[in-house]
């Protein structure tokens, strides 16, 4: 990786958007981590290399402020790392309109409303966009379908966006993890032992017998920004969940 490389990523105050900042960090690119949390991104403001900023993706007032703010730093971005997201575990018949809304503000509105902030720096570098969606958005699951939903409609995005914008250079790629050990469920409001017991339920079903590590996501994400030869792929990194 060129080490004067530029980027965002967003969701960077824990799980797999954490582990990718730091990984980037590690091979000598300038990140801007966003988050919508202050003591989320305080880790990156610590580092003293990295450029920390409080972010709701879903306002664009705030989107563009700090997209501005990478651009008065270090000019224009290189790669964009859409990480930012948020889980829901609940059925048809309980699941709430509220929640519903929400799952598609941040996960969808907010992943498209970053990436349309910093598309004409992308456009100028001709960058990479690397999208997070999921296993559950290639294979369906009874218990989060709407989360499954706003997954395979960020799949989706990321073969269109790649379509779009391959005649000016730009790459979109999507990594769709499998269950991972991060903190999005305790996020989704689920207690430790619950969360700990949904992780061991899916490691049952999984081929290689256990959940995921961030860096493990990490270092394929990593990898679509270095591969300029790929675009319109959405990776399954998931221990064989999506195929069994």
């Amino acid at each position: 990786m060129r080490p004067d490389l530029v980027g965002v990523v967003t969701g960077a105050g824990s799980g797999l958007g954490r582990a990718t900042a730091e990984l980037l960090l590690e091979r000598g690119a300038r990140v801007a981590g966003w988050d919508v949390s202050e003591d989320g991104v305080k880790w990156l403001s610590d580092t003293g290399s990295g450029l920390a900023a409080v972010v709701d993706v879903t306002d664009p007032d705030q989107v563009a402020a700090a997209a501005q703010e990478v651009r008065e730093a270090w000019g224009p971005v290189d790669f964009l790392v859409n990480s930012a997201g948020v889980f829901v575990l609940g059925s048809l018949a309980e699941i709430e309109p509220a929640e519903v809304r929400r799952l598609f503000d941040i996960n969808v509105i907010g992943t498209t409303l970053v990436t349309q902030a910093l598309l004409p720096d992308l456009i100028a570098t001709g960058g990479a966009v690397i999208n997070l969606s999921s296993t559950v958005a290639l294979k369906p699951s009874v218990s989060n379908a709407h989360y499954a939903a706003s997954k395979a409609a960020i799949a989706q995005l990321t073969r269109c966006w790649a379509l779009e914008l391959a005649p000016r250079g730009v790459r979109v790629n999507a990594v769709a993890p499998g269950p991972t050990n991060t903190p999005l469920f305790a996020a989704a409001g689920m207690d430790p032992a619950a969360a700990e017991e949904f992780l061991a339920q899916r490691a049952s079903t999984i081929p290689l017998g256990r959940t995921g590590e961030p860096a493990e996501v990490a270092r394929w994400i990593t990898r679509f920004i270095d591969d300029e030869w790929v675009t319109g792929h959405v990776l399954p990194v998931d221990g064989g969940t999506s195929i069994s």
